[in-house]
């Protein structure tokens, strides 16, 4: 379990807290709003009204004892990099903060953030191929090219074992799991039976899983 400092309670914020309670983390939930704030108290373990660009109020915070502070300020860059800043020099252990834009990204880089976000960017993203695609059921986008991605099991590989298609060799992708019923079975082997209508966990670069259709 970590400490979460979210500062910034809109629809990212809102949504990144809920996940975090999910996951079973400890949240502390920030907002100048104070109908915002209210909104998010079932889900955060604590939260304050309060403006994040204030010195003082930043500072009686306590940020160093946060394991991962999120700024999902996202309606006012201004702000968003002042609070980044402010993190960085109050001894913030990780920052992470939302951004819109690449010259945003640079700004918030140089200014303590250790990584940017861009939830429009990455959904926009996710969208355009998990629905461009009638084969993809699931996706998430890695660094260099590479994806981890949900695939329906071709009618050409039915019946087939993983090591008899030889798979990685070929396609140069690697099956990291295969769905049972409701379940994902990790435990993929060389003598792993497909299935067509069967789904699987493929990781490799986009334009090679999508080869696999084109056969």
């Amino acid at each position: 379990m970590k400490n979460v400092l979210v500062i910034g309670a809109g629809r990212f914020g809102r949504y990144t807290t809920i996940k975090l309670h999910d996951l079973g983390h400890q949240t502390m939930v920030i907002d100048k709003d104070e109908d915002r704030v209210n909104k998010i108290l079932p889900y955060a373990s604590d939260a304050q009204i309060g403006d994040s660009t204030d010195a003082g109020f930043m500072a009686s915070l306590g940020v160093r004892d946060y394991d991962l502070c999120i700024v999902a300020i996202g309606d006012d860059f201004l702000s968003s990099l002042e609070t980044t800043f402010l993190l960085d020099e109050l001894g913030a252990q990780k920052i992470i903060a939302r951004a819109t834009t690449a010259s945003q990204e640079k700004f918030l880089l140089r200014n303590g953030a250790e990584a940017v976000v861009f939830p429009e960017r990455q959904l926009g993203s996710w969208t355009a191929i998990r629905y461009s695609s009638d084969n993809i059921s699931n996706y998430i986008e890695l660094m260099d090219g590479y994806s981890i991605v949900e695939i329906n099991v071709p009618k050409g590989w039915d019946g087939k074992k993983v090591g008899e298609l030889n798979i990685r060799k070929k396609y140069n992708i690697n099956i990291l799991g295969v769905k049972r019923g409701e379940k994902m079975d990790m435990s993929v082997t060389i003598d792993t039976v497909l299935q067509h209508g069967q789904s699987m966990l493929v990781l490799g670069k986009h334009d090679d899983i999508q080869k696999i259709f084109e056969l």
